[in-house]
């Protein structure tokens, strides 16, 4: 089973690919329309915004957690 390089989604189903294209090391959840990969900056906004409205969370602690998280991930190491 692969997991998603930029999230950690686990891809269990062609469903889980950006366009359906299994060559991909990242999940739809974290690609653009076209299939590309979202950037960092992007999946920071959303993973905040999701804590914050999920969680209750205040936003910088919000995307204190968010940036925490990305980090440990395989495509953000780097960052």
């Amino acid at each position: 089973m692969k997991m998603c390089i930029a999230c950690g989604m686990p891809m269990t189903q062609i469903a889980d690919y950006p366009l359906y294209d299994i060559s991909k090391n990242y999940c739809k959840h974290c690609a653009n329309k076209d299939g590309t990969m979202k950037t960092f900056d992007e999946k920071l906004a959303s993973l905040t915004l999701r804590y914050m409205q999920s969680h209750d969370m205040d936003c910088a602690i919000a995307k204190h957690t968010a940036y925490v998280i990305l980090k440990k991930l395989p495509a953000w190491k780097q960052k």
